[in-house]
């Protein structure tokens, strides 16, 4: 996975690039409040890692956005831990 950020700091616009596999993903909810759902794609590199928070509308609009497209993947791997 490639992420691209431009951000703003006392020097102006400054573009980040960074490169990293998508360790988890992450589906959180809230009993206590249900409509503060989110899901979580954890991400490390060899020199960042982060975690990328989507709402359940931002991540239904990533998907309507690619889902036309979905027949260009020529595979498919899933992996899975102990646990699972």
């Amino acid at each position: 996975m490639q992420i691209k950020v431009r951000k703003v700091n006392k020097d102006g616009h400054v573009r980040l690039r960074t490169r990293g596999a998508i360790k988890e993903v992450l589906i959180n909810e809230d009993l206590m409040e249900p409509g503060s759902e989110s899901i979580s794609i954890c991400f490390r590199g060899r020199d960042s890692s982060g975690i990328i928070d989507l709402s359940p509308m931002e991540f239904d609009l990533l998907y309507n956005s690619v889902k036309q497209r979905i027949h260009l993947i020529k595979g498919l791997r899933v992996l899975r831990g102990k646990g699972i």
